[in-house]
């Protein structure tokens, strides 16, 4: 897991320009915002940010801001990158509070690909989802949830209800009702049928076959 705590400045030059400034100066402009409070322009460590992002957790894990010697938790909400470098350009924060529940989304890891039923009688996975919204209390916060299919056969799929889910942790869409089960993953058969068996079905009726 990549280091989730950030050392943050208060930021009070804002604008264009200003931020072109910092961004030579490899520092990377960013606001926090939310939990009651006024949003708040930071400047961080550009190298260390566009480092630990690289990492999913950075995405779905609670992050520590140090700013005057205080700490914030907070999540990425927003992420602008540099159009074909590889820098940032912007992030906004937000504010959590552990007493309080927040809403994110988190990675899903798919078990057993290789080995699961359908895909051994040759059918194919297909992800339908990567990544699934999640409501829990921050100390709750999966980094990421698994998704076993080991016993998923061809013609199968798997829903949002099937998912084991870590304790105290709920799925945003089935909150919404029955209708907003979505699928997660399924098996797609592999095609059946020979070319004498094609050549069959593709000829006349009342004609032979040489």
């Amino acid at each position: 897991m990549p280091e989730l705590t950030f050392d943050a400045e208060v930021r009070t030059e804002h604008g264009t320009g200003a931020s072109r400034r910092l961004r030579h100066q490899d520092k990377l402009p960013a606001i926090l915002y939310g939990g009651g409070k006024d949003p708040v322009s930071l400047t961080l460590e550009h190298n260390k940010v566009n480092l630990a992002q690289e990492k999913e957790a950075f995405y779905s894990q609670v992050l520590t801001l140090k700013i005057n010697g205080k700490t914030e938790d907070v999540i990425v909400k927003a992420m602008q990158r540099h159009p074909y470098k590889p820098k940032l350009v912007h992030v906004d924060f937000l504010r959590v509070s552990k007493n309080n529940a927040l809403t994110t989304t988190v990675p899903l890891h798919f078990l057993n690909e290789d080995t699961c039923v359908g895909a051994k009688a040759g059918g194919t996975v297909v992800h339908l989802l990567n990544e699934v919204e999640v409501k829990c209390l921050p100390a709750d916060l999966p980094e990421f949830i698994e998704v076993d299919i080991q016993q998923l056969d061809a013609g199968q799929s798997l829903h949002l209800h099937d998912i084991a889910l870590p304790k105290g942790v709920e799925l945003t869409e089935l909150s919404k009702g029955d209708d907003h089960d979505l699928s997660v993953v399924s098996v797609q058969a592999a095609r059946g049928g020979s070319e004498e068996d094609e050549a069959s079905e593709s000829a006349e009726p009342g004609t032979e076959q040489e």
